[in-house]
């Protein structure tokens, strides 16, 4: 993130450099899954139904109409959703667009995060956003519209509420508010606003324009998931992103025959579960099923369905139910079950003509495991696709990166093996791995002499060996040490830019938002991303800012 200081001599008039791609692979920041399922590995094929390219896409579309879904109802409910937002054209035309049957969402989806939380939020909507375009251009007979899932029934209020501003963790303790996320009421927020716009910054008109938008969306709106619909749709509305808030009494109604069988019969878990021991002949689970993959939602409470004998608890409180009773609840109040992370995708799925999913590294592994049980209560299975991941490099970072002589692929590497590499390749004389070859070698020689005298001394040479390199390898770590002093200027340039791109130790995109950039560009700041997205190219994106 750009510091304060930066902020006053940042020169407004930017050119943005071509993207460049490094293979995900050579981030050394994705899991073996995710690695194996971009490139094709056959081991994986068995996990899913469409490559993630073109062709896959192509037989998405022809399958998806096999599928369908109830269009006047979906529509229905997002203009009733949509009933205290401003409608910008876009949005308008795409919700005319879903009426028709020739017409396909590209969808991803995410928690309403506070201030939508993390920078692969945005990431995520742009992708959809430029695969909708792409796809658009290539099938100009169909339609194509992003939209974004929102998953407002979480109730993780450590995870969603707070954000990262200027090195400074913003945290909300949402007035003592429980239950799920998204129906919290937003109002105790002022507070917190009136820290934030303390340090927001550069001032300017984009700066004023961000605070506008957060302020409308957010103090004058009743519920957080309204309040993200109206931030998203002021962000994303004139690319036609359409919000879909999935904790709708119409919708559940819809998921109703899924949330009994899974409510008494627990066909979920056991497809899961005999996934995940296909999976784990090469790779760790992600997502873990529970018998019962639903939670009791209702005023300030949302917590998990346990079954013991012949009725049905929700833990942690007196709410008991015995299979009548809880049949009658599922059928008169289907909005008070909330399907969680193995029921998520289907019940998105079903409300919805979507032929690509975009999700992160973690969604494409729990996908993985989810095929059979699309296949049991007969649901479309998407094509699953990685978003795109994206590294942005200021103009301070870019001109460290230069004078410091770094390549993309180094600035992945962990801060101490980049130093070691760094001073490796640019000095000599602190590296004791040929002179510990010659000495083993010369130990391994006396090593037959030993035995010869006697044949238990064999120990003692390998004993000898091991305390030799312990001593040559602290001897070499005070070399190493010497060479940092005598290029500590390199030593804390490397330190810098690696605080700048990876803060806390990790991708940029993990811990950063978006308002860090939004004073600088204004919505351009989206443009630039959008036009960078490759939406169909599997690679770590790269942009430069000069």
């Amino acid at each position: 993130m750009p510091s304060l200081s930066f902020y006053a001599t940042f020169v407004k008039k930017f050119f943005v450099l071509p993207s460049s791609y490094l293979p995900y692979r050579s981030t050394l920041s994705f899991s073996s899954l995710v690695n194996d399922y971009i490139s094709g590995s056959e081991k994986l094929k068995p996990f899913y139904l469409f490559e993630p390219n073109l062709s896959g896409i192509e037989k998405a579309i022809h399958e998806r109409t096999n599928f369908p879904v109830d269009r006047k109802l979906l529509v229905s409910v997002l203009r009733h959703q949509y009933s205290s937002t401003p409608l910008n054209p876009c949005v308008e035309r795409n919700l005319l667009l879903l009426e028709n049957e020739n017409t396909f969402t590209i969808c991803t989806a995410h928690q309403p995060n506070l201030m939508t939380g993390y920078l692969y939020f945005i990431y995520k909507i742009i992708h959809a956003i430029r695969l909708a375009e792409e796809l658009a251009n290539r099938y100009p007979e169909k339609k194509f519209v992003p939209v974004y899932y929102m998953g407002s029934e979480d109730n993780d209020l450590q995870e969603l509420g707070n954000f990262r501003y200027n090195q400074r963790k913003f945290v909300w303790d949402a007035a003592n508010q429980t239950g799920a996320f998204g129906r919290m009421s937003p109002k105790s927020l002022e507070t917190l606003f009136t820290e934030l716009f303390k340090e927001l910054g550069p001032p300017g008109k984009h700066s004023e324009e961000l605070k506008n938008i957060l302020i409308q969306a957010y103090l004058h709106q009743p519920t957080i998931a309204a309040a993200t619909r109206f931030l998203v749709n002021e962000l994303f509305g004139r690319f036609g992103l359409i919000v879909l808030d999935a904790d709708e009494p119409h919708f559940k109604q819809r998921f109703l025959n899924v949330m009994r069988d899974d409510l008494l019969e627990h066909h979920a878990h056991f497809f899961v579960q005999q996934t995940i021991l296909s999976l784990e002949k090469n790779y760790t689970g992600q997502a873990f099923p529970r018998a019962i993959n639903l939670f009791y939602l209702k005023d300030n409470l949302r917590a998990r369905i346990e079954q013991k004998n012949q009725h049905w608890q929700v833990v942690h409180t007196n709410i008991k139910w015995n299979q009548d009773q809880l049949i009658d609840e599922l059928t008169k109040h289907p909005e008070r079950f909330s399907p969680n992370v193995i029921l998520r995708g289907l019940y998105q799925e079903t409300l919805l003509p979507n032929v690509v999913f975009i999700g992160g590294g973690a969604e494409v592994a729990y996908w993985m495991q989810l095929k059979q049980v699309f296949e049991y209560y007969s649901v479309f299975f998407p094509v699953i696709m990685l978003r795109q991941s994206v590294l942005w490099i200021d103009k301070k970072a870019g001109a460290l990166k230069t004078k410091l002589g770094l390549t993309n692929e180094e600035l992945f590497l962990e801060e101490e093996t980049l130093i070691k590499k760094y001073i490796r390749e640019r000095s000599t004389g602190w590296e004791i791995q040929d002179a510990l070859l010659h000495i083993t070698a010369g130990i391994e020689m006396l090593r037959e002499q030993a035995i010869s005298v006697d044949v238990t001394l064999n120990r003692s040479v390998d004993a000898t060996i091991q305390k030799t390199r312990n001593i040559l390898s602290a001897l070499e770590l005070k070399m190493l040490r010497a060479r940092k002093r005598q290029m500590s200027d390199a030593v804390r340039q490397i330190q810098l830019i690696k605080q700048m791109l990876f803060p806390t130790g990790h991708l940029q995109e993990r811990v950063e938002n978006f308002i860090s950039w939004y004073p600088l560009y204004g919505p351009r700041y989206f443009d630039l991303l959008k036009d960078s997205f490759n939406p169909l190219q599997t690679q770590f994106s790269i942009i430069e800012v000069d």
